[in-house]
């Protein structure tokens, strides 16, 4: 009888987890550049035969980035932006897209299909367009106009509601209506079923638009460019990468440190929901 080792593994196993490892460390490499970059002396960024090593890390360039003006302001900024568009786009796709799943009505797969063409027009396209539209809402709402916060919150929940809806749409159909009427049954509102039975199951895909939101809302810089025009104080994070560009030469120390430190929140951001990414329903929801 032939004995199988445990340790022995398949050729096509110890392919396949080579195959990953290589597609990992090619992803990983830009980001291993940036943090190195970020540490290297100024001598050695500025160098014509640049290394993947250094022997002297130094903490300049990280210096200048908290030395510029109004940088802390600028994180917070930053941070009640993503915070908000997280937040306000998880909570308003849920209920979308619990209504376009349990609920018939009229031009429902209109309005389905209509999220879908959202997705494929390019925020570019639509850069100059928005920009009148938030001129002209400051005109009538507070706070929304150009120069203010608003002026970014506002756009960033709109281009992630399509994507979230859509996603968060496959979750509410996994839910059985079996379950929904033995709510009923139990004397369950809608709104408690909503609430206390239908969000909990639906929360992996909640966690999974939330990644999407917060990484788009925070690394933009589209908009933080066209609708923060001279209230520098409503500044966001990729702007205040602009200080490092100058006309006698970039400073790539800073800017390459000023990227590892605005990719520390979206990492600790991600470490915090991982687990809910990789769960799905599970055994949660069973007829």
């Amino acid at each position: 009888m032939r004995v199988r080792r445990p340790w022995v593994r398949r050729p096509w196993r110890l392919a396949a987890e080579a195959t990953a490892l290589v597609v990992a460390a090619v992803v990983a490499f830009p980001l291993y550049w940036m943090v190195l970059s970020a540490f290297k002396p100024a001598g050695e960024v500025q160098s014509d035969s640049p290394r993947p090593w250094t022997l002297h890390p130094s903490l300049d360039a990280f210096r200048r980035v908290f030395d510029q003006q109004d940088f802390g302001r600028y994180f917070l900024n930053s941070l009640l932006v993503a915070g908000t568009v997280v937040i306000a786009s998880a909570l308003i796709a849920f209920l979308a897209a619990t209504a376009v799943t349990r609920f018939r009505f009229k031009f429902r797969t209109t309005l389905l299909i209509m999220f879908l063409v959202a997705q494929m027009v390019p925020i570019e396209a639509l850069t100059i367009p928005m920009f009148f539209l938030m001129r002209d809402l400051g005109d009538t709402v507070p706070g929304i106009g150009l120069n203010t916060l608003g002026s970014l919150i506002l756009p960033h929940i709109a281009f992630s509601l399509p994507f979230a809806i859509w996603m968060l749409r496959g979750f509410v159909k996994a839910v059985p209506e079996s379950l929904e009427e033995a709510a009923f049954i139990d004397g369950a509102s809608r709104s408690r079923f909503l609430w206390q039975i239908l969000f909990p199951l639906v929360f992996p895909g909640l966690v999974a638009t939330s990644v999407f939101s917060f990484i788009s809302t925070w690394n933009d810089f589209l908009f933080a460019k066209s609708f923060i025009i001279s209230a520098t104080e409503n500044s966001t994070l990729p702007m205040a990468l602009l200080v490092f560009f100058k006309d006698e030469g970039n400073d790539w120390g800073g800017i390459m440190a000023a990227s590892t430190v605005m990719t520390i929140p979206v990492l600790v951001f991600f470490v915090l929901v991982q687990r809910r990414l990789v769960s799905g329903l599970g055994g949660a929801v069973k007829d």
